[in-house]
């Protein structure tokens, strides 16, 4: 199953905006990044993890591999 930076967002109860002003960022940026257009800067991917109360796999791992 996929986890996506929208998902860890939407799943902390947090709007673009929200979210945006907590990154520090542009609105345009979070969904830029949300939308895999552009990559966080490894400062910005640390306060994801903050924010998101996640771990750096769970934002660069495109998706976690199950065993069948």
């Amino acid at each position: 199953m996929k986890v996506t930076i929208e998902a860890m967002r939407v799943n902390r109860h947090l709007s673009v905006p929200e979210a945006s002003a907590k990154l520090g960022v542009e609105r345009q940026t979070l969904r830029n990044w949300e939308k895999g257009l552009t990559t966080p800067s490894t400062a910005k991917l640390t306060l994801l993890m903050n924010v998101y109360d996640c771990t750096i796999d769970d934002i660069i791992l495109p998706s976690k591999l199950t065993e069948s």
